[in-house]
């Protein structure tokens, strides 16, 4: 099949897009306030964008806390979603009342950030520290701006788990990170992990 995005026809139950640029890494923003509260999100909309220096992003659809909260202050946390807390995760992304601790209603630990003003989740087992670079609104085709905004960070600090350290790199087997697919999907990296070496040149 093949169809335009701008019919969307695609006589689906279901629009197809999200599940077919998956597994989406789940980005488990935290953030504080200027009055003090604090922000548990997780966001699929999340990726590594560069690794010197050290970049990070998470898009919001329409201004949410988490976006709010970053403006505001210029700095967020990102913790790994593993299995082990896929249903904390699930309970952080009910729509709250600003202000409302979705660390508390996820049944979670917020720790301080060393580096930045921002909680993250003490029971992940990789957390990551970022101050704000930049925040920028997508152009479309059509001359408008989508209803989206990316804020990007550069990791200023890491947190790892000394559990899931094995000979000098993070065992991923242990780690089991969770990721979107589509629909209601998620899947775990636990289920089978395998190594590919890159092949060289000619």
């Amino acid at each position: 099949m093949f169809y335009d995005t701008e019919t969307n026809a695609h006589g689906m139950s279901h629009d197809p897009f999200k599940a077919i640029v998956a597994p989406r890494p789940i980005g488990w923003i935290g953030t504080r306030g200027r009055d003090g509260s604090i922000n548990l999100s997780p966001y699929s909309f999340f990726n590594i964008v560069s690794d010197t220096p050290k970049i990070i992003m998470f898009s919001s659809t329409g201004r949410k806390d988490s976006l709010r909260n970053a403006e505001e202050t210029g700095v967020f946390t990102a913790s790994l979603a593993s299995r082990h807390l896929a249903e904390a995760v699930n309970a952080s992304s009910v729509t709250v009342p600003y202000g409302t601790d979705e660390f508390a209603l996820a049944g979670v630990t917020p720790a301080p950030g060393t580096l930045v003003n921002a909680p993250y989740v003490a029971e992940a087992y990789t957390a990551l520290e970022c101050r704000v670079t930049e925040i920028l609104q997508p152009h479309t085709l059509k001359g408008g701006k989508a209803p989206s905004y990316m804020v990007f960070g550069e990791v200023v600090g890491i947190h790892i788990r000394e559990e899931v350290i094995r000979d000098g790199r993070i065992d991923m087997a242990l780690l089991r990170p969770i990721a979107r697919m589509g629909y209601r999907d998620f899947s775990d990296g636990g289920a089978e992990v395998f190594e590919l070496t890159r092949p060289s040149g000619p």
